[in-house]
């Protein structure tokens, strides 16, 4: 199993320099991805930070971590301008980035500006954007006229670094199972502010439904002084993030943990 951390990009943690702080005693700590929600958190009221030049921020000052979103909601972003946020990325950390996506759990985020709330459009859309996103990282000519997004005969220049971002898929519902059965890996979220909400015996019952084994990742979110994260790796996943936000404590409390490496 790998650690890493999930860290909010709202309230006190909206600071992009505090995720930078962040990162970099992950880094010397010896965690080995930071991730970052992607909420528009001011819609209720809370600081937010973008996470795309908080990401950037944190490539240009770690070496070695992998980075990413856990979890972008596809449905509020443009593909073509988040292909070339990503690609963008890739090259500046040097082929260190993961990419999570979702539909995204607030409607405000969508609803206050008009989007679609819909839980079914929203699905629609994250599946043909997330098509359109691995045509155009791959660099070859896209010509796409789907539902609700056109390509008419574009190369993205530049690609990404690595061959192939990877794709964890949020969300622990059927259908979101069955996304991520189509990509790179699951992002299971299992951490609330009242506890753990996925045992380590669901996860492995979730993964039984995605039927994979070849090199698949299953991340799971949460807090180890709630759930072991033994008992998950057991069950089959790949990856403990530590999820760190403002509920949980301000960064003067969670540095020390953060510093104290995994397993602490």
């Amino acid at each position: 199993m790998r650690f890493g951390l999930c860290l909010a990009n709202i309230g006190t943690y909206a600071d992009p320099r505090e995720a930078v702080r962040v990162a970099r005693a992950a880094e010397a700590s010896g965690w080995e991805a930071v991730l970052l929600w992607d909420h528009l958190g001011f819609v209720w009221g809370a600081p937010a930070a973008d996470p795309w030049v908080t990401l950037a921020a944190i490539a240009s000052a770690t070496e070695h971590i992998r980075i990413g979103t856990a979890v972008t909601p596809v449905a509020r972003r443009r593909p073509q301008v988040l292909a070339q946020t990503v690609a963008t990325l890739d090259v500046l950390s040097n082929g260190r980035v993961i990419f999570g996506a979702g539909l995204g759990g607030v409607p405000a985020e969508f609803g206050k500006f008009g989007e679609p709330e819909e839980t079914r459009v929203r699905a629609e859309m994250l599946d043909e954007g997330l098509d359109v996103l691995h045509a155009l990282w791959s660099g070859e000519e896209v010509v796409h006229r789907g539902r609700h997004y056109t390509v008419d005969g574009v190369k993205l220049a530049p690609t990404p670094v690595q061959d192939h971002v990877p794709v964890w898929i949020g969300g622990s519902r059927g259908p979101s199972l069955r996304r991520a059965a189509r990509w790179d890996g699951w992002c299971a979220d299992s951490a609330d502010p009242t506890g753990m909400t996925l045992s380590p015996d669901e996860v492995a019952r979730s993964l039984q439904q995605i039927g994979r084994s070849d090199g698949f990742d299953v991340a799971v979110i949460g807090y180890a002084d709630r759930g072991s994260p033994r008992a998950y790796e057991r069950a089959g996943a790949t990856w403990w993030l530590e999820n760190v936000h403002d509920r949980r404590g301000p960064l003067t409390e969670m540095l020390p943990l953060i510093e104290r490496g995994p397993g602490a």
